[in-house]
């Protein structure tokens, strides 16, 4: 039963009745039509099944997608108007929960006790209350602050396939804003594997940063119109937190494709001709109301991490071009960067940001990062002739590129909290200041003597003696 709705009275009349059922979709004749994005119900035995409105047909009939599993769904159920929107209680204590769509408890804990509801389709912050992007929030993580800087109130994609570490950056990130900046989390899960999401949910309680997490999953073995709208439930209970605590606030969505995947699976079913190379034609609108809404004001920032898989790595896919219009950051996880065990696997040539200038980083850290993928990018042409000449046929201007190129990229791996657990090395959190220094000494030649191995998977170089 949903409990975020009031119990229908018995001598409640039915808004209509349902014609056709075409899977999740179905077809309700009404006598006069609800408004667009009012929850309907209709109850079967002891269950009942919520039904958002997604399209008017003509003046007695429209579209509505199932919020449930459809089977038991059939012709002449009565369906109840609920009198508002789909909206989830909302509640300081949401913290440490594990929620669905509706913010029923998914973690076998007791349910919510809602000071209020908040509508999921709430409009965005007016503009005049809302303030810009501009300053670098820290992770900690050397080679995220370094080179492709997080922005406070700022989209950022993580793009990476299985295997590479993106969860456990995720994570990471998870611990540095409840550490560092005193914040909270919200994790969508739109689309997620059970298995996935089980394992991720006992890896954060793991990780202690829990107690400053919500998360709010809508599973892959649900309907599309779950899949469809997890995420902007998600984002108003980040919304809440955010005008409510006053704290910034991380905004995790995994998997944003699979929430385009969702929607082109509803318009399919609405009866829409499907765009370029068949995604849905409303694919631009709908990523943007979800976009539209990450935002921060005075109250507080919201910041966003974005896990976008790409289909056959081409980043001219149009869902994947459309989401990348909206990003600030973009961190792209090289599987040949795990290959060598460089961890966290992020590729520094390809992974950038929209305001990586003097102006909003500082003319330091700009030098120092320009230099940085100077290098990288050197010895990255000159890996061929190393492989099949050796080092020893490269000029000396070139042998000492490379070796110091070889120290910044072992240099830029670092231990995680998330896994001190499993590898024994306890996590480090580098202070934007400390990489720039270190990054600037090894620029400068000052740890030419030290061994390569006493670069690799270290916090600042302070503590390392050549």
């Amino acid at each position: 039963m949903i409990k975020t709705f009031p119990e229908k009275k018995t001598d409640q009349a039915p808004v209509g009745v349902i014609t056709e059922v075409h899977g999740p979709v179905v077809i309700v004749s009404c006598a006069v039509l609800p408004a667009m994005h009012q929850a309907l119900y209709a109850n079967l035995d002891h269950d009942t099944y919520l039904f958002e409105v997604l399209q008017h047909l003509d003046e007695n009939r429209l579209r509505a997608i199932t919020l449930h599993r459809s089977a038991g769904l059939h012709r002449g159920m009565k369906v109840y108007d609920s009198g508002a929107p789909l909206h989830v209680p909302v509640t300081p204590d949401c913290l440490g929960r594990l929620l669905n769509i509706f913010g029923e408890p998914l973690d076998n804990g007791a349910p919510l006790t809602p000071q209020s509801f908040h509508n999921i389709h709430s409009q965005q912050v007016p503009i005049y209350q809302t303030v810009g992007a501009s300053e670098v929030l820290e992770t900690g993580i050397k080679v995220i602050d370094l080179l492709c800087s997080f922005l406070k109130g700022g989209k950022t994609g993580l793009f990476g396939g299985a295997g590479v570490g993106k969860t456990v950056l995720i994570m990471e990130f998870m611990h540095a804003v409840a550490t560092l900046h005193k914040g909270v989390s919200v994790f969508a899960g739109v689309g997620e594997r059970i298995r996935e999401g089980h394992e991720l949910w006992h890896e954060i309680l793991k990780a202690g940063v829990m107690p400053q997490t919500l998360m709010i999953f809508g599973q892959m073995d649900e309907s599309p119109g779950v899949r469809f709208r997890i995420g902007l439930s998600a984002l108003t209970y980040a919304e809440y937190l955010r005008d409510t605590l006053e704290k910034e606030v991380l905004f995790v969505i995994d998997n944003i494709f699979r929430f385009v995947q969702a929607g082109s699976e509803v318009s399919s079913l609405l009866g829409r001709m499907p765009a370029t190379v068949g995604y849905q034609p409303t694919l631009p609108t709908e990523v943007a109301e979800m976009q539209d809404r990450i935002m921060s004001t005075q109250q507080g920032a919201i910041t966003s991490v974005q896990a976008v898989y790409v289909p056959a790595d081409d980043m001219t896919d149009p869902a994947v071009s459309t989401i990348l219009n909206h990003l600030d950051t973009t961190v792209i996880l090289s599987r040949a960067q795990a290959g060598k065990g460089i961890y966290p696997a992020v590729d520094p040539l390809q992974s950038s940001s929209k305001l990586m200038d003097r102006h909003t980083l500082g003319a330091r850290h700009y030098s120092v990062a320009e230099g940085v993928r100077e290098h990288l990018a050197r010895y990255h042409e000159l890996e061929d002739i190393i492989t099949m000449l050796g080092v020893e046929e490269l000029s000396p201007k070139d042998r000492k590129i490379v070796m110091r190129a070889r120290k910044l990229q072992r240099y830029l791996t670092q231990p995680f909290w998330a896994t001190a657990s499993h590898t024994g090395i306890q996590g480090a959190s580098v202070p934007l200041e400390h990489t720039l220094s270190d990054c600037e000494a090894f620029l400068l030649g000052h740890h030419d003597k030290t061994p390569e191995d006493r670069c690799y998977m270290r916090g600042a170089m302070e503590d390392v003696t050549p």
